[in-house]
């Protein structure tokens, strides 16, 4: 019965709000509708209007997806520090952590459905429905571990959200054991994404066991960054305490994985230039155009100089606590982490194909408003369940008999 009531009243909660969350909600929603419209027509026209080919068969989608599992699973530095070391001040915001880690999950099943070509063959792939060929298919790995890590971001928030809203104290053995089962897995989701690329022989730019590291070297950079940009703007529009300690004590392990993160991707260019084999090709079109062909050298430089200032800053930051240089480190490294793991991670594994042809790929317009229709999806449900933590940590709302 209470349960029932909890319900009640987050919906009651979500429909209620200022201006200012509401011009954000009306904002998009009109930008899911827009992006409906594209999906529509893409259903109705088939995949041929993305420029995505048979050369390039994955694209922005699973660029975006490739990212989103790296925020998701960046969840963890909030986790560990929060219920393994006890940090209050990271303890007090580690819920918002978890549920952005739910709706990048979201995220990443959207990214997959619109990616396919018939997405009412999704089923296939449902466990208990369809068939996996587990544990064989390293996709059917992947589809466990994505829906058990959203379903451990699922159980794990609105049971601690619950027991706020009714005043009780969380029973550790039962919230315990998933948190602490949380942690690897948050770990597994990445490395079984990166292990979907690097079997792939006929693809070397991908075929590289470094793999799983950079993407989780990677994750552990852009997520983070991405968490301490939004904690400042719920602090900025709620009642929340976010302390600056939080923050600089993420952007601190931030900085560890920024220098891994460079590290490994240094790593991978002396072993492709050094051997100086003929797969050496992807690399040379990401990094300096092939045969006159070079629509992503622009994009991956602009990434590797947006990293390094970041990891600059971020160094800086151990001795100079600035809030304003941490925001803009923060959005150096989100933007050049996207474009590494995004196009300049997916595009160059298809060039050359197999029969050595270069097809260049950019996103179509019809790609880009569908990516932002599942990018507004995601925040859209992140919104209305930080909204509910947000109540019931202030004491807003809370269970009262009728």
């Amino acid at each position: 019965m209470r349960f029932a009531k909890f319900l009640i009243d987050s919906v009651k909660e979500v429909i209620k709000g200022g201006p200012l969350y509401y011009a954000w909600m009306a904002l998009l929603l009109i930008v899911m509708a827009f992006a409906a419209r594209s999906y529509i027509f893409q259903l109705d026209q088939g995949l041929i209007v993305t420029n995505m080919r048979d050369q390039v068969s994955w694209g922005l989608y699973i660029a975006n997806f490739t990212f989103m599992v790296g925020v998701a699973a960046a969840a963890v530095l909030l986790v560990v520090p929060a219920y393994i070391y006890h940090f209050q001040a990271i303890k007090e915001i580690v819920i918002l952590g978890e549920l952005l880690a739910f709706s990048a999950i979201v995220m990443c099943l959207g990214f997959i459905i619109v990616d396919l070509g018939r997405p009412d063959r999704f089923w296939h792939i449902i466990p208990g429905l369809g068939i996996l060929n587990f544990p064989i298919s390293m996709l059917s790995w992947d589809v466990v571990v994505l829906n058990g890590y959203l379903i451990l971001n699922t159980l794990i928030p609105i049971y601690l959200i619950y027991k706020g809203y009714v005043n009780e104290e969380p029973n550790k053995k039962l919230y315990l054991p998933f948190v602490l089962l949380s942690i690897p897995w948050a770990v597994s989701i990445h490395t079984v994404t990166a292990f979907l690329y690097n079997p792939l022989p006929a693809r070397p730019f991908w075929n590289a066991a470094i793999l799983a590291p950079r993407f989780l070297a990677s994750a552990f950079c852009s997520g983070p960054a991405l968490i301490i940009l939004i904690f400042q703007i719920i602090r900025k529009v709620s009642n929340t305490k976010v302390q600056d300690v939080a923050l600089f004590k993420i952007a601190e392990i931030m900085a560890y994985s920024m220098f891994f993160n460079l590290f490994l991707f240094g790593a991978e260019l002396f072993k492709e230039y050094y051997s100086g084999t003929i797969h050496l090709a992807p690399m040379e079109y990401l990094m300096q155009g092939l045969h006159g062909h070079n629509a992503l050298v622009p994009w991956i430089w602009t990434a590797i100089c947006l990293n390094v200032t970041a990891f600059i800053l971020f160094i800086l930051l151990r001795n100079i606590r600035s809030v304003k240089i941490m925001n803009i480190g923060c959005v150096l490294i989100v933007t050049g982490v996207w474009i590494e793991k995004g196009m300049g991670f997916i595009v160059p594994g298809f060039i050359p194909d197999t029969l050595g042809e270069i097809y260049e790929y950019m996103p179509s317009s019809t790609e880009v408003m569908v990516s932002l229709g599942v990018v507004a999806l995601g925040f859209f449900i992140y919104t209305m369940f930080a909204k509910i933590a947000i109540a019931v940590n202030n004491g807003t709302l809370k269970y009262q008999k009728d």
